[in-house]
C-alpha cells in the first residue's frame, strides 16, 4: 500500500527544510533505511531515510525547493500502484463510500479506547528489558533528532557504548547506553525528533517480550505511543499536482546501502566540496568521521560548485546570479528581526585611547604563555565593567527583570553560514591568559561546528568585534535574553588634543546598544565611562 512520505522535524526550531539533493528518483526501488534525499536544516544538512519498501511513485519538492515540516515531499509503494487519492487527502476514490464508512469509523476510534484501558494493569516484573528514553541534553532542551543509529536491532550492546548520535539546534552529541544486553527494539528513525523523555529504544535480553513493555509504558503515559513516531504520518495532505523530475541527483552508495558517516563529517565534507561517498572511513564500521575529511588530498580538483559560465559577461548587459536562503540564515534573520523589532534599541558611543593598551599588550605578551589579544582585553575590561553595573548585565522577562550575579559574556564569531555565539563564563574571575586561550579554543570549536550546549548557553552580556576587518565603528543588534551588546571597532591612529597640544594618538569606538525597557542612559553611559577608564589604564583590570 502506498505510503506519503513527510518532512521531519529534524531540530526543535525547524519549521522547514531544503531539499538538497534528491538520492533516489521515481522508479527506483527503495528498500528501509535507504537514503532518499538529503535535507538542509538551520543548523545542517542531514539525510533522509525511508521507512518503506517500495517503489518512489512520487517526488513532490524539487532539488533547492523548501517545504515546511510535515509537508508532503514524496509517496511510495508498490510499481503502478495508484496514489492519487492520497495526494488529494483521501483513502478512498468514491465520496459515496466515503459517507458510508464515516459512521464504520468513528466506531473503530471507540473500540481501542476500551481494549487500552487493561493496559495499565500489565505485570513487566519478569521482563529482562528496559527501554531507553530521549534524555535533556540542555537546560533549554524540549526534543531530540536521532542524526544516525550506529547499532542496529540484533546488536549486542554494552554499558557504555555509543548507541545513537543526537541533534539538537546547534549541535549532534552522543547517546550512550547505561545497560548491557541486546537492541530489542528502535521506535524513531533516523532524521525524526523525539520529545523529551519520549522511546527511543528497549535493551534487553535477547527474546524479552519488548511489545508488552511497551504497552506497559504507554498506559503510563498520556502522550502517544513510540510506535507511532516510526510509521509515516497519514493525515490529509494539500491537493499536489504529480510531476516528474527529471533533476539528476548524486549516485548513491552501491546497492543502496546506508552511508556511514558521522554528521560533522558530511558538514566538513560539503564545506570542502569533497564527495564524502569517495572516503574511507577509519570510524567504527568503516563509519567516515572528522579526520578522514581533514586528511583527504584530492587527486584532481574536486567537483560541484554552482553551475556558472566562466566568460565574463558582455559590457552592457546585466546579469545576477540567486543563491536560495540557508536555514541558519533564516533563523539567524528571524532570531534578530525579533530583538530589533521587539526590543526598543538605543545607542552610546565613545572613544577610548588605547596607547596605553598598546603599550601593556606588549609587555604582557613577552610573559604570557599564550598570545593576548585587544579583543581578550575588552572581554576583560567589559567583565570588570559589568561587576560594577549589574543593571547592565540583566535580561527582560515581560513581567520582571532578571540582574545576574554572575558575568557570562557571548563572543560573536562570524562563520561561512552566519553567525555563533559561544559564551565565556565567569569572565570576571579569569586570568586574561584565561580569557585567551578560552577564546580561541571556543572561536575554534564554532568554525568547525564543534560546540556543545554548554558552550553556548547563559550568555549575560555579548561582544562583537569588526575591528580587525577594518571597521572603525558600527552598531549591533542585542542579543537576546542579554540586554545589551558592544560593538567594538578598530584602533585607528590619529591626531588627538592633549594638554592644548596635538598629538598623535590611538582611538578606538565602542558603541553600547541597549534595550530601553531594561537600561536607560545614565546606565549605559556610566558602564562605558568605567570600560573606558580601565582600558585607558588597563593596570586596573590586573588588580
Amino acid at each position: 500500500m502506498a505510503e506519503i512520505i513527510r518532512m521531519p522535524k529534524m531540530s526543535d526550531t525547524m519549521e522547514e527544510g531544503v531539499i538538497a539533493a534528491w538520492l533516489k528518483k521515481v522508479g527506483d526501488s527503495v528498500k528501509p533505511g535507504d537514503i532518499l534525499a538529503e535535507v538542509e536544516t538551520d543548523k545542517a544538512t542531514m539525510e533522509l531515510e525511508s521507512y518503506d519498501e517500495g517503489v518512489l511513485l512520487y517526488i513532490g519538492v524539487k532539488e533547492k525547493d523548501a517545504v515546511p515540516v510535515n509537508g508532503v515531499i514524496a509517496v511510495i509503494g508498490e510499481k503502478g500502484e495508484d496514489y492519487q487519492h492520497l495526494l488529494d487527502g483521501g483513502d478512498a476514490p468514491s465520496e459515496d463510500k466515503k459517507k458510508e464508512e464515516e459512521p464504520k469509523a468513528e466506531e473503530k476510534k471507540a473500540e481501542p479506547a476500551k481494549s487500552e484501558a487493561p493496559a495499565e494493569k500489565i505485570d513487566v516484573s519478569n521482563i529482562n528489558a528496559t527501554v531507553i528514553t530521549m534524555p535533556k541534553m540542555s537546560d533549554t532542551m524540549q526534543e531530540g533528532t536521532i542524526a544516525s543509529w550506529l547499532k542496529k536491532v540484533g546488536d549486542d550492546v554494552k554499558s557504555g557504548e555509543i548507541i545513537a548520535e543526537v541533534e539538537t539546534d546547534k549541535a549532534t552529541m552522543e547517546l550512550e547506553s547505561y545497560d548491557d544486553g541486546t537492541l530489542l527494539y528502535i521506535g524513531v528513525e533516523a532524521g525524526d525528533s523525539v520529545p523529551v523523555d519520549g522511546v527511543i529504544a528497549v535493551i534487553g535480553e535477547k527474546g524479552a517480550d519488548f511489545e508488552t513493555l511497551l504497552k506497559a509504558q504507554k498506559s503510563e503515559s498520556s502522550g502517544a505511543p513510540a510506535e507511532e513516531k516510526v510509521a509515516p504520518a497519514k493525515e490529509e495532505a494539500p491537493k499536489t499536482e504529480a510531476k516528474s523530475t527529471g533533476s539528476s541527483a548524486p549516485s548513491a552508495t552501491a546497492e543502496g546501502d546506508r552511508l556511514k558517516a558521522s554528521p560533522l563529517a558530511k558538514k566538513m565534507a560539503e564545506d570542502k566540496g569533497i564527495d564524502i561517498r569517495t572516503l574511507n572511513g577509519s570510524g567504527e564500521g568503516g563509519r567516515v568521521v572528522k579526520r578522514d575529511v581533514e586528511n583527504f588530498v584530492p587527486a584532481a580538483a574536486p567537483q560541484g560548485g554552482d553551475a556558472v559560465g566562466t566568460a565574463a559577461p558582455a559590457v552592457g548587459v546585466e546579469s545576477f546570479k540567486e543563491e536560495k536562503v540557508s536555514q541558519m540564515r533564516k533563523v539567524i534573520a528571524k532570531r534578530l528581526a525579533e530583538s530589533k523589532f521587539g526590543a526598543p534599541h538605543f545607542y552610546l558611543t565613545m572613544e577610548i585611547n588605547m596607547d596605553k593598551a598598546i603599550e601593556a599588550r606588549k609587555s604582557m605578551n613577552e610573559i604570557a604563555p599564550v598570545k593576548i589579544s585587544f579583543n581578550d582585553m575588552v572581554i576583560k575590561a567589559a567583565a570588570a565593567a559589568l561587576r560594577q553595573h549589574p543593571k547592565v548585565n540583566s535580561s527582560w522577562l515581560g513581567d520582571k527583570i532578571r540582574y545576574n550575579d554572575h558575568i557570562h559574556i557571548g563572543m560573536a564569531v562570524a562563520v561561512e553560514e552566519g553567525l555563533l555565539v559561544p559564551v565565556i563564563r565567569f569572565a570576571d574571575s579569569l586570568s586574561l591568559s584565561q580569557i585567551s586561550t578560552q577564546a580561541k579554543s571556543l572561536g575554534g570549536k564554532a568554525k568547525n561546528k564543534e560546540l556543545q550546549p554548554k558552550d553556548w548557553e547563559g550568555n549575560t552580556f555579548t561582544i562583537s568585534n569588526l575591528g580587525m576587518f577594518g571597521i572603525d565603528e558600527f552598531t549591533a543588534i542585542i542579543n537576546p535574553p542579554d540586554a545589551c551588546i558592544l560593538a567594538v571597532g578598530g584602533i585607528k591612529e590619529t591626531v588627538i588634543v592633549k594638554d592644548g597640544e596635538m598629538k598623535i594618538g590611538n582611538l578606538m569606538k565602542v558603541t553600547l546598544s541597549c534595550d530601553h525597557r531594561v537600561v536607560d542612559g545614565s546606565v549605559g553611559s556610566a558602564f562605558l565611562i568605567t570600560l573606558k577608564s580601565l582600558l585607558e589604564d588597563p593596570v586596573r583590570i590586573l588588580v
